[in-house]
């Protein structure tokens, strides 16, 4: 009985973390922030790629309680750096 409550507080706990981490995502600006309202900027740096840069935007978004973010700049050689808007 132990073990099977266990396993399902352990399941409970990473579905609430997976749901956490896609609450943010990425948005064009165009179309899909209408309904939000800007909340100010995040940015990151030492990234290894366009992929890695756009997850570590979107920690810090989720980290600052955004809903979504747009993407402002991305640049860099060996180490990616980017600034995002973030909205709430």
């Amino acid at each position: 009985m132990k073990k099977y409550l266990t396993l399902v507080v352990v399941a409970g706990v990473l579905t609430t973390a997976s749901f956490s981490a896609m609450a943010v995502q990425s948005l064009t600006q165009s179309t899909d922030t209408s309904q939000l309202r800007p909340a100010g900027t995040v940015s990151v740096s030492r990234a290894s790629n366009l992929d890695d840069l756009q997850n570590k935007l979107a920690e810090k978004a989720r980290e600052e309680g955004a809903k979504g973010f747009v993407v402002n700049s991305a640049g860099g050689d060996n180490h990616m750096y980017g600034t995002a808007t973030i909205y709430k």
